[in-house]
């Protein structure tokens, strides 16, 4: 944080102002109980005290207090379901309420200064506006995929910021009464510029916001952005949408509207002015602004209603993203803190080397894994969980929980060595890639399964990447027609994958003859089908197409039968072991190497 930054936060104008709404209270209730004071005491004086014991209440009729009573509680009972429908169901929270601060925010640091700015204008409001002539943010707009940390942030805002957090989900402000949805709409932010103006600042957030701020119909749902078509689509909405957007709209730009008591002010100084000469005419009072951070979360910003995202309303977007690899290393590092766990774990390459095998997951798919490894743990009678644990958990999380069946031999044999084809080209090709999981287990449609990744977060392939996975995913039907002179219905997956890469290779990404993208295509015969659907279409690129997927697989069963003994001694350890985790893939083939002397892999790879 920079030295302006600090001075905002030192100046803390929600304290200050805090501390004279605080003193304005007392004044207000200290005049009234002075002045009944000195009464009671002038009436003591005076020889004539108030005797409260003389007082007693009239009698009356049990049976007319029976049926006033009656009338009463059933006007009580339609004022509430009057009243009710329109209440604001917002959850009042304080500081002490929340232990979560900006400090126990981890994993996602360029959105935690950006927050922490935020902060810095929403405490020290009035500094800014007087001494730099600024105006702060007004509202934040979370966006992101689910469990990226959109919520658990907010409440780390609240609960640095020291003033009232007022949660609501957008769902609780629908109603099936017309009407009451906007009524409740304009509670809420009473409520809000309420908490603002009597504690000098206050936070609302709204849940999944998307619920009731869709783009309304005719009203095209996205900025401008020069890279996107910008046609206008009509979506279909449900009726009242509009005025429930609009009633938003107009509450998030009625943050400084004034108060009852200056609206008395007002109303009294008009009807005076009325009979005042012009020279004399007295001056309305301004509203006071409510100091108002607003924050919403939602996973569809880009269906929300445009008007919502302009600057005065969500003067911030801020994009929440799966964590990158120094991001995933502190949250591994936080969630091991808390969690009893063998000494394995603290090394530091362990701990690189889960965030590595992590690419894409969210804190909240994190925290889950690891608590997933101490259910394993505890299965097998342990009370700290090791890396083998978060192994099968991270395994029954991406890909499904085991299934052990009863595979006939052959098929045993078959599914092994077809999985041990694959994971023989990916040891070959791809040395950059990690691999994890090799297995015979069954999980869900997987009768069996090599998984691998990439050691480092990658954004893009290059040409020979794609070239090596589609290798990858011919190894299996190669290793079948090795082994079995024929192949069966599994390598079906394995053909669609090359299929699709081999399509956008050729058909969108330029490394085939054509520099034609078949992506850029939006409204012709082929608009209607997917990429490869249109390489398909053009004979022209489905014979290079064929070409290409020949030639790989021909490579392929080259490089294999070169290695044959890394297949058999993978396949082995399969049918002997039935699933092997990380080192152990490698342990089987460098033990086959070492058997079976002959020219190393790279050499085999360069010739």
């Amino acid at each position: 944080m920079d030295t302006n930054e600090s001075i905002l936060r030192d100046v803390s104008d929600v304290a200050e102002s805090r501390e004279q709404r605080r003193l304005s209270r007392l004044r207000r209730i200290g005049l009234p109980l002075g002045a009944l004071a000195m009464f009671l005491w002038w009436r003591i004086g005076v020889g004539e005290p108030i005797v409260f014991s003389n007082f007693s209440l009239p009698s009356l009729d049990a049976h007319l207090v029976i049926i006033a009573v009656f009338f009463l509680f059933m006007i009580g009972i339609l004022l509430v379901m009057t009243l009710g429908a329109g209440r604001s169901p917002h959850v009042l929270y304080r500081t002490e309420q929340l232990d979560i601060g900006l400090d126990d925010v981890v994993g996602i640091e360029p959105i935690k200064e950006d927050i922490d700015r935020s902060l810095d204008l929403f405490l020290a409001h009035k500094t800014f506006a007087r001494e730099m002539g600024g105006s702060p943010r007004r509202g934040l707009l979370f966006e992101g995929p689910p469990g990226t940390g959109k919520t658990y942030i907010a409440k780390a805002i609240a609960k640095d910021a020291g003033v009232p957090f007022l949660f609501v989900s957008a769902t609780s402000f629908q109603s099936m009464y017309y009407g009451a949805t906007s009524r409740k709409i304009r509670s809420y932010f009473k409520q809000l510029r309420k908490a603002a103006r009597s504690e000098g600042g206050a936070i609302g957030f709204i849940e999944e916001i998307d619920a009731i701020a869709m783009a309304r119909s005719g009203v095209n749902n996205a900025a401008p952005n020069p890279d996107q078509n910008h046609t206008v689509v009509n979506r279909a909405i449900s009726e009242g949408v509009g005025g429930v957007v609009n009633e938003l709209l107009i509450q998030m730009q009625s943050f400084d509207e004034p108060v009852g008591s200056h609206k008395f002010k007002s109303w009294f100084i008009d009807k005076a002015n009325l009979v005042l000469p012009a020279s004399r005419q007295m001056r309305r009072p301004k509203s006071q602004p409510a100091n108002i951070l607003l924050i919403a979360a939602t996973n569809r910003a880009d269906n929300l209603d445009p008007a919502l995202l302009r600057p005065g309303r969500f003067d911030r977007r801020i994009s929440f993203d799966p964590p990158a690899l120094a991001g995933r290393y502190q949250l591994i590092d936080n969630a091991l803190t808390k969690r009893n766990h063998e000494v394995e774990l603290d090394d530091p390459e362990v701990r690189s080397a889960i965030a590595a095998v992590t690419q894409g997951y969210t804190p909240a798919m994190l925290e889950h894994i690891f608590d997933e490894a101490l259910v394993n743990a505890l299965r097998r009678g342990a009370t700290q969980l090791s890396r083998k644990d978060l192994e099968r958990a991270r395994l029954t999380e991406e890909i499904g929980m085991g299934q052990p069946v009863a595979y006939t031999e052959h098929e045993r044999r078959l599914i092994a060595t077809h999985e041990a084809g694959h994971a023989t080209i990916a040891y070959l090709v791809a040395p950059y890639r990690r691999l994890d999981i090799l297995s015979i287990v069954k999980r869900k449609d997987s009768l069996g399964l090599l998984a691998h990744g990439d050691t480092d977060d990658v954004f893009t392939r290059s040409q020979s990447e794609m070239i090596a996975m589609m290798k990858i995913a011919f190894g299996g039907q190669v290793a079948e027609e090795i082994f079995f002179g024929e192949v069966s219905t599994g390598p079906a997956s394995d053909l669609a994958y090359a299929t699709t890469v081999g399509a956008q290779m050729i058909g969108s990404c330029g490394m085939g003859q054509t520099l034609i993208s078949l992506q850029a295509v939006s409204s012709s015969s082929f608009s209607d089908t997917n990429l490869v659907g249109r390489v398909l279409a053009d004979s022209t690129l489905r014979t290079e197409l064929q070409d290409l997927l020949a030639d790989l697989k021909a490579n392929t069963s080259d490089l294999m039968q070169q290695n044959r003994h890394i297949v058999t001694a993978l396949r082995d350890a399969l049918l002997d072991r039935h699933e092997l985790l990380g080192h152990e893939i490698l342990d089987v083939i460098e033990a086959a190497n070492r058997a079976a002397p002959q020219l190393p892999a790279q050499q085999q790879l360069a010739d």
